[in-house]
């Protein structure tokens, strides 16, 4: 992860922010030597999970309490 000053920042802000899409590597902003900011690259958002996306995927069974039966359990005969 590289630092810089937030001056250097100020100075060359659109070359860096370049960078970071380009390289897609962390900088972090520093003032007076502390760190104040970390600019990252953006994630792809398809990425990104959805709440519900995985809905049509699975099969609910009506009856999920009844047991399964001898049948069921028996996978080495």
């Amino acid at each position: 992860m590289k630092t810089m000053g937030i001056s250097q920042f100020k100075t060359h802000a659109l070359k860096i922010l370049d960078q970071v899409g380009k390289n897609r590597e962390e900088i972090v902003i520093t003032k007076r030597g502390k760190p104040i900011a970390r600019i990252i690259p953006l994630q792809n958002e398809e990425k990104i999970p959805k709440p519900g996306q995985l809905a049509d995927f699975f099969l609910f069974e009506h009856d999920i309490v009844s047991p399964l039966g001898e049948e069921m359990w028996n996978s080495c005969k």
